[in-house]
């Protein structure tokens, strides 16, 4: 008879941020263990608070489906004496199936005989085979894990209690000292212990006894109690997703509730106030027409028992933390940018690199030659927006509200008098923020960025800070692709190899050290960046290798040619041309002589004149397209001369015995080659096959 199955994993309370993965891994690597040991069940759900991870695994089937195997032996030449008896090895080896050789038959695998047996494997019972699940718990991976007591397991957080359940009846395992049973825990201060008497009702119990074990209910429970709050007071309650994920994980049984702040705190920016309320405090603002109130929403885990008190003590938390930011904002106010610009002179941004100062000097350089390049009008904005990006690093508030950093420095340096366009830049050199974050605006910040950007990333690679796995501690791949998607977004005609190429000039320049493979280590590392983001855009892998390996380029053509060679790529009329281009790049290898010069004199046939003619006159309406980045019209040009191609390859013998006439035709092929990839490598594409 199938029995319901349930495994929670009771802990001290885990940090929000590790909870939603953690319910997926345990979710996850249920199912796949489930299929692995071929047990069937009906469906499988998963539940999290922040003191427990649960799975309920409904009608799993008592025992294993059995199965019959068949398992390969040796060669049959080995298997086999010249007689035709079995040797020591056949027998061996339907031994070890515990099956006899009479059980042997023969199959052919790639012109070799070998012999098998079948052997039928009778599915074990799934109570035997549960306790196994203390193998998925143990291999729960976190963000940061931590040792307790004399425990070797590393974990989150020190496991508590354990339940597993297969029926009414206990599952018997054993981690960290921690045996299994059939009870679990409550709400931490409204409940207490609790049996569980079947699987089946873990989640309503729980709910009886203030714990909404199922994260997507307290989420839509949260929801709809801010809803009520703003329904009943007549204002908004802008809500963040972020955050309202982080509170769902910070509570089992959540209650929403209003608390105020004096009005002269609103004379604070109010990136100041959102960022005390929802970054330190996890509470949501509160605005009405867009107008930040002097209120704010917490949840409380727990009813709304003596709640006016819990409102109070919150109120005094945010007051003290905004009094804080008041005395921080007054005072930084009275102090000057080129004061706290002598203080970045003494902190170090990284030990092979250098004080912020010295990467600032390094930025400045980088954003002025970004903006000659780019002839922007914003010249002195750009060099002032530079020198200056870094101030607000010193200040007050920045260094007790780190989040602050870039925005402080907006606000400050619009008070010290400098230009919008320079204020402006430095708040938006640090965006993106996320990988696919907000961008720049205005021309000057979106070249600050990609300065401090790349200075950044060229500077840590060529110094051996390469990312690797999940380790990323100065965020390169989030700043490359923050590049990436600028250079896409302001559509520059600026290389993504240039800007490489100039920021180690820079380095040198400053007499930093740079590895000998700094230069192609950056171009792999944008490349692999460059091919998530067109990932993301549905451009498959194969057009993505063949637009961007040989050179990034100018990204936002890159990926135009990409798009265009996509809708190609489907395209059966596009067949002959791509065959066409595809026969002469295959040949480009066979160029010995690069530099060859074609000599009309020497031509044979009529198609090798037309062929020359034709790539003559293409030329330079092709370079004209190339600059113009008109990708469709560019990618024409080429197809234009497929017929001239073919017609070139079946009339004439390319690897002709004489060498004149030979390296002629293969100089006619590479300047073809050359065209094409400047386009692309049109060999890369894995081309459809078309009816």
């Amino acid at each position: 008879m199938a029995q319901d199955v349930l495994i929670e994993i009771g802990l001290e309370e885990l940090p929000a941020r590790f909870i939603d993965d953690a319910e997926a891994q345990v979710l996850a690597k249920t199912k796949k263990w489930l299929e692995d040991q071929r047990i069937s069940y009906s469906s499988a759900v998963s539940f999290s608070t922040p003191r427990r991870l649960a799975v309920l695994i409904n009608e799993v089937a008592e025992s294993q489906t059995s199965m019959e195997e068949e398992a390969k032996g040796p060669a049959l030449k080995i298997a086999q004496d010249d007689q035709g008896n079995w040797t020591k090895a056949a027998e061996g080896f339907t031994k070890g199936q515990g099956k006899t050789t009479d059980d042997i038959y023969v199959k052919e695998i790639k012109g070799t005989a070998y012999i098998y047996v079948k052997k039928y494997i009778e599915g074990k019972t799934v109570q035997s085979l549960l306790p196994e699940f203390k193998d998925i718990i143990e291999s729960i991976t976190f963000g940061k894990n931590m040792r307790w007591a004399n425990e070797t397991l590393r974990y989150a957080r020190p496991i508590r209690w354990l339940v597993a359940l297969y029926g009414n009846e206990v599952i018997p395992f054993e981690i960290a000292h921690v045996k299994t049973g059939n009870f679990t825990y409550g709400h931490r201060f409204l409940s207490g212990k609790l049996t569980i008497e079947e699987p089946k009702q873990y989640e309503q119990l729980l709910r009886d006894h203030y714990v909404i074990a199922d994260a997507k209910k307290r989420e839509k429970q949260i929801v709809e109690q801010l809803e009520v709050l703003e329904e009943k007071n007549g204002f908004q309650i802008p809500v963040e997703q972020q955050l309202l994920k982080e509170v769902k994980n910070l509570v089992e049984y959540p209650t929403a509730f209003v608390g105020s702040f004096a009005d002269s705190f609103l004379e604070l920016p109010n990136e100041v106030l959102i960022t005390s309320m929802a970054e330190h405090q996890r509470y949501f603002p509160v605005e009405r027409d867009g107008e930040l109130l002097p209120k704010f929403v917490g949840v409380r885990n727990g009813d709304d028992y003596e709640l006016e008190t819990v409102i109070r003590g919150n109120e005094k938390v945010l007051r003290a933390r905004l009094a804080d930011a008041e005395f921080f904002f007054e005072e930084d106010k009275k102090l000057s940018i080129d004061y706290f610009q002598k203080k970045l002179t003494r902190v170090v941004f990284q030990e092979k690199l250098g004080t912020y100062t010295e990467k600032v000097n390094r930025v400045k350089k980088i954003a002025n030659h970004l903006a000659e390049e780019l002839a922007l009008n914003e010249i002195k904005e750009v060099a002032r927006a530079a020198e200056i990006s870094k101030f607000d690093l010193m200040t007050n508030m920045v260094n007790e509200f780190t989040e602050l950093q870039g925005v402080m420095g907006e606000k400050y340096a619009s008070y010290f008098g400098e230009a919008k366009e320079v204020s402006q830049a430095i708040r938006e050199h640090y965006l993106p923020k996320q990988s696919h974050g907000e961008l720049p605006a205005s021309p000057v910040g979106a070249v600050l960025s990609v300065a401090d950007k790349i200075d950044t990333i060229a500077g840590c690679i060529s110094v051996g800070l390469i990312p690797s796995g999940s380790q990323d501690p100065y965020g390169l791949r989030r700043q490359a692709m923050g590049i990436l998607r600028i250079l896409k977004d302001q559509n520059w005609d600026i290389t993504v190899e240039s800007c490489i190429a100039y920021a180690l000039s820079v380095l040198e320049g400053a007499g930093l050290t740079v590895n000998a493979s700094a230069k192609e280590d950056l171009r792999a590392f944008f490349a692999s960046r460059a091919e998530y983001l067109m990932r993301e855009e549905n451009i498959e892998a194969d057009i993505i290798h063949a637009v961007v390996d040989n050179q990034l380029g100018v990204f936002h053509f890159a990926v135009d040619k990409a798009h265009v060679l996509s809708v190609k790529k489907a395209d059966a009329q596009f067949k002959m041309s791509q065959e066409a281009l595809v026969r002469v790049l295959n040949l480009e290898g066979k160029v010995e002589d690069k530099n060859h010069k074609i000599n009309p004199a020497l031509f044979q046939t009529e198609s090798e004149k037309v062929l020359y003619e034709a790539v003559k006159t293409v030329k330079s309406s092709y370079a004209e397209q190339l600059e113009a980045q008109n990708s469709a019209e560019a990618l024409q040009l080429l197809t234009d001369l497929a017929d001239d191609i073919h017609a070139f390859f079946d009339q004439n013998m390319i690897m002709d015995d004489n060498e004149e006439v030979r390296k002629n035709r293969l100089s006619i092929i590479h300047e073809l080659s050359v065209l094409i990839l400047q386009y692309a490598d049109l060999r890369k594409v894995a081309w459809k096959q078309h009816a």
